[in-house]
């Protein structure tokens, strides 16, 4: 079970109805095939308050770039939009990509999150791109797209600095602050003490899981599309991690794609359009999510087949009830002490829907 929240920063959830461990969303904004990014926003808003309104725990949005079918590319302005529809779902980056910006804006944008939604934001940082290596380059304007990735751990100590506000005398960046910065929180008590946004460590292999570990972070893993290494970087994480201000005890989270359907046969439909969809992203041909039909008259080749095959292994679909079976034994098996689901399917109709008997299979609540 997760423990109560004992920092006060909604990093420790609490399980409600019958789930073992805080349920939350992962949102990457699907644009499908005949819809536009405008409709995919217009779902986002929709799941944001369907979600806080069925007691899943924090709601995130996951940067991308140069892909069609994603309409995430800008994190913080999404969040933004969400927090001024919703009032009590945790708001995040499941992740804004470090490699991508100067620590400083990050956390300029996040401090005006944390202004706007106070005690609601959460910041999730990954190491890689989200993109391909042309685009990163653009993104950064470097010739070197290895380089941020390589300077993660420095780069993080800064972007931590510019939230605190703490750079040491004689530092080059001293004199400059992340406005807004440090919210004032007041304590039950009456003590006031800063406050910003939590910060979360993301990865789909073992360096962030060890960093994290080191740091005292809490720490997102992308099981999602790296379900092999799942169990030995949460391992991993556990064994690397030394209690710190922020946690006194190892926190995971796993990312989970999770189809519920009213009709079994309407899941593996769309399982099969999601397994096209990671066929033309890993083959360098991104676009917009197709639909069942568009993926049942594709020829898979053999080995397209055999991806799509083994991907669709690892997204637990079908009725709620045999959805709540997968959950549960995946929770069993890795121990996580949080489970994110992400949906993949192409109408948003489909997502709310599977949301909702998510929701309703865990005796969720309706407030």
């Amino acid at each position: 079970m997760a423990a109560d929240d004992r920092t006060g920063d909604g990093i420790r959830g609490v399980a409600q109805g019958t789930a073992p461990v805080p349920l939350s969303v992962l949102d990457l904004v699907t644009v499908g095939s005949g819809r536009t990014a405008g409709d995919a926003l217009r779902t986002s808003v929709a799941l944001s308050r369907l979600a806080e309104s069925r007691g899943f725990h924090r709601y995130w949005v996951a940067e991308h770039h140069s892909m069609p079918g994603v309409a995430s590319s800008s994190p913080a302005v999404i969040l933004a939009h969400l927090a001024a529809h919703t009032g009590r779902i945790r708001l995040g980056s499941g992740g804004v990509m470090l490699p991508n910006h100067a620590p400083l804006v990050i956390a300029e944008q996040f401090g005006t999150l944390e202004a706007l939604a106070p005690g609601r934001v959460d910041l999730g940082l990954g190491r890689a791109p989200g993109t391909d290596g042309a685009t990163a380059a653009a993104l950064r304007r470097t010739d070197r797209p290895g380089e941020g990735a390589d300077d993660f751990p420095e780069q993080l100590v800064e972007l931590i600095r510019f939230l605190d506000d703490d750079f040491p005398d004689g530092h080059p960046y001293r004199r400059i602050h992340a406005v807004p910065g440090p919210v004032q929180a007041t304590s039950p008590g009456g003590v006031q003490s800063p406050h910003r946004p939590p910060v979360w460590l993301l990865g789909s292999s073992g360096f962030s899981a060890r960093l994290a570990g080191a740091l005292g972070l809490p720490f997102a893993f992308a099981h999602h599309f790296s379900a092999q290494n799942t169990v030995p970087a949460l391992d991993l994480y556990r064994e690397s991690f030394r209690p710190s201000e922020v946690l006194d005890a190892p926190y995971a989270l796993i990312g989970v794609a999770a189809l519920a359907t009213d009709d079994e046969k309407e899941a593996r439909r769309q399982v099969l359009a999601a397994g096209l969809n990671m066929v033309r992203l890993r083959t360098g041909r991104p676009g917009l999510f197709p639909s069942p039909e568009e993926a049942e008259a594709h020829l898979f080749s053999p080995l397209e087949r055999e991806f799509v095959d083994s991907w669709g292994a690892n997204v637990v679909h079908g009725t709620a009830q045999e959805v709540r079976d997968g959950l549960d034994a995946l929770h069993k098996r890795t121990g996580a002490d949080e489970l994110m689901l992400t949906t993949p399917a192409h109408t948003g109709e489909l997502r709310l829907r599977s949301y909702e008997l998510v929701a309703d299979a865990y005796g969720l609540p309706t407030t």
